[in-house]
């Protein structure tokens, strides 16, 4: 019998998302200058930006570009941004050896055709709930949540909860559980 999901997070070395359609609903607004409008997720960007901080590998590989795209990766901390690819296949490999993990303990989250083959190859692929078919078929876990609407959020929270490095620091979070009964 294989491993179920819990298993498998809990050896994620890594973490692959796409822009369009996971980390957005996949709507754009082209603008004059070629850039687009994306509509982004802030509990999303919250947990990448918290797992970097915390020294997770985190990779984006899109077909999309555009300045505000590039912008607001950068604002949350993602070092390793690969946009306009076209070639998502060789940027997952590239990525995965420059950083020493195994592509089966990389987690890729995508959502439709372009992202099938990688999500083949890795060993944890998993999808938004309004992904493509194909790639609910291909993925080992589905968010309950769209694209855009927490689906990062969701994988990413699941990751460090398995790790044991979920909210560590944040105000509020108790991690002591005798200090909760006083």
């Amino acid at each position: 019998m294989g491993e179920n999901f819990k298993e498998k997070i809990a050896r994620v070395e890594a973490m692959v998302f796409d822009v369009d359609g996971v980390l957005t609903d996949g709507g754009i607004i082209p603008l004059v200058d070629g850039d687009f409008i994306r509509r982004y997720n802030a509990k999303d960007g919250y947990a990448l930006s918290y797992a970097i901080k915390h020294g997770y590998r985190v990779c984006i590989i899109t077909g999309g570009y555009g300045a505000t795209l590039v912008a607001r990766m950068e604002r949350l901390g993602v070092k390793h941004l690969y946009t306009n690819c076209m070639d998502k296949i060789a940027v997952l490999k590239d990525f995965c050896r420059k950083e020493g993990v195994d592509l089966s303990n990389t987690m890729y989250m995508g959502d439709d055709i372009p992202d099938l083959e990688c999500m083949r190859l890795v060993g944890i692929p998993v999808c938004p709930a309004d992904a493509a078919s194909e790639i609910i078929d291909a993925s080992c876990y589905v968010s309950q949540f769209a694209g855009g609407c927490g689906c990062v959020r969701d994988v990413v929270e699941q990751v460090l909860r398995a790790h044991g490095t979920w909210a560590l620091d944040s105000k509020g979070t108790i991690s002591d559980p005798s200090v909760a009964s006083r």
